[in-house]
């Protein structure tokens, strides 16, 4: 019970990688509310690990004040948050990338960890304690081509998260960032273009362990770096790539 009597907010926690933190928080004793622009996966998630779940678009100011709003009826400020949802654009030549397809990227992966700041950090600020995590990814460390405005907002995810750190760590906030390689969630084929088993193939021999990034590998991280083992780490971003980055 790594995480007994801590709240989350875990946004995106109705699939994949985000799916595996809410299990993993809940089974540490956390409490957890899930935000997804999928009503329907965040009920499923939430009826099946007792967390409770709000519709919102993190990308939209509204939707996040609301979830705001009824996390603090819940449970007050959130002793965590982690800025899972995300979204790609189809592999293409960066300047064949639609123009609403680059607004969409940047206002999941980029604008919505600025709104769940606007709204959860003077909360944490007050009571002198908090952890923030982002889920970046290895395309901002290593990018790959093709994926160049997708590469470019987890770039800047993991550049924000140091910046964060460096200015809340005299409030007792802590912020680090995890760096997956792809892995078996809904946004695979994605990445790929299309899921076959050549393209897989072609991927996994770039990974040195041979496997993609798995919700349990980054739901152990997660609930790591959000605990008080972590207590001295903050404005890492932490790869969970099977040496892809090496």
């Amino acid at each position: 019970m790594r995480l007994a009597g801590r709240t989350a907010i875990v946004t995106g926690g109705g699939s994949g990688f985000g799916e595996g933190i809410v299990r993993a928080f809940a089974a540490a004793g956390a409490r957890v509310m899930i935000a997804d622009i999928d009503a329907a996966a965040g009920e499923r998630v939430a009826a099946a690990t007792g967390a409770t779940a709000l519709r919102a678009d993190v990308g939209e100011a509204a939707d996040v004040a609301r979830l705001a709003a009824a996390a603090g009826a819940a449970f007050g400020c959130p002793d965590i948050v982690v800025n899972n949802a995300g979204i790609t654009h189809l592999p293409a030549a960066m300047e064949e990338v639609r123009e609403d397809d680059f607004d969409r990227v940047l206002r999941v992966n980029v604008r919505s960890v600025y709104l769940t700041a606007r709204a959860f950090v003077p909360g944490m600020k007050a009571r002198g304690a908090g952890a923030i995590l982002n889920i970046a990814s290895t395309a901002g460390l290593s990018p790959r081509p093709r994926l160049a405005w997708y590469n470019a907002s987890k770039g800047w995810m993991i550049t924000a998260t140091k910046a964060m750190a460096v200015e809340l760590a005299p409030a007792g906030v802590r912020v680090n960032a995890l760096c997956p390689v792809a892995g078996e969630t809904p946004l695979l084929k994605s990445f790929l273009g299309e899921d076959t088993p050549a393209m897989r193939a072609r991927f996994l021999a770039t990974i040195p362990l041979g496997r993609f990034s798995t919700p349990a590998d980054i739901a152990a991280a997660a609930v790591f770096l959000c605990s008080e083992e972590a207590a001295m780490i903050t404005g890492v971003a932490l790869e969970v790539d099977g040496g892809r980055c090496i």
